[in-house]
């Protein structure tokens, strides 16, 4: 089996290299191989010979796509269309990571399926769903992966800044209502290689269980932060709303993802966000 994985060095990319450790895997980031340029992607791919790509590389900075759209399109819609050409030129399987963003967040307290009609309120949300829409029109073979609220170990998120902030002595204001499901890039990155085992191609939602607002996670990130660092139970965090928050990229107010196709195909699912945060917290180094 041989694998390349795009965006290698982000979060979610460190942990697919490991998960495909036991493999011959080529990881690559935006310097070895810039997706918005066609014709290098597909030499890339050519190149390594691939039989599975897995495209995580993307623009995420969620407002700096609102503030230039044309880069968001650049990089998340026409690079995932470079990558699935030359998936199709080199006749390798692609899974392509996508985002809970391409849902408006209106279907409040019923978790969104892969059923449900997308509606992106944010640039982000609109070329990620672009991606999905290449990747569906020109290949036969592929897995696309929604997924939302990613943390890890090896890169930068949401719950590593407010835990170093926190150590820090820094005030603390978190919003509260929006409500997703917090993923463990360390859970995700083999539950991927599982799936794209199973030969059974398609669209699959998948987070770890359990739904939260970003200030119900702070706060039980740091309260399990605490017990290591007993200075941390005095820290309280101070809830916010979106529109307090003012941040120039609209966000779904509920984007929780069931995984309804793995629940219909028998394939294994996530563990509890809960347990997930308890394992990422205690990792950290916070010292």
């Amino acid at each position: 089996m041989r694998v390349l994985i795009t965006g290698a060095w982000g979060q979610l990319g460190q942990d697919l290299m490991r998960a495909y450790a036991d493999a011959q895997v080529l990881g690559l980031g935006s310097v070895e191989m810039d997706v918005t340029r066609a014709e290098h992607t597909r030499r890339a791919i050519a190149d390594w010979r691939p039989d599975l790509v897995i495209h995580s590389a993307a623009y995420t900075n969620v407002d700096g796509c609102e503030a230039d759209p044309d880069r968001a399109f650049r990089v998340n819609a026409l690079g995932t269309r470079n990558v699935a050409l030359g998936c199709q030129a080199a006749g390798a399987v692609m899974v392509y990571l996508s985002t809970d963003y391409v849902f408006d967040g209106r279907k409040v307290g019923t978790p969104y399926t892969e059923y449900d009609r997308p509606n992106p309120l944010s640039a982000y949300g609109q070329s990620k769903l672009a991606g999905e829409e290449y990747v569906r029109d020109l290949l036969d073979r592929f897995y696309i992966v929604r997924t939302s609220w990613l943390h890890g170990l090896h890169g930068k998120n949401f719950l590593r800044t407010i835990l170093t902030n926190a150590c820090q002595g820094k005030e603390l204001a978190i919003v509260d209502d929006q409500v997703g499901s917090p993923t463990f890039t360390a859970d995700l990155a083999p539950a991927i290689r599982k799936l794209a085992e199973t030969g059974q191609y398609g669209l699959y939602h998948m987070t770890n269980a359990g739904a939260c607002s970003w200030y119900t996670l702070a706060k039980q990130a740091l309260a399990i932060a605490a017990e290591r660092l007993p200075e941390l139970a005095k820290k309280t965090i101070r809830p916010l709303t979106t529109e307090q928050l003012s941040r120039p990229a609209p966000r779904p107010a509920y984007s929780v993802l069931r995984n309804y196709n793995l629940e219909l195909a028998g394939l294994p699912r996530l563990r509890s966000y809960e347990e997930a945060l308890r394992e990422f917290v205690l990792a950290l180094d916070m010292e």
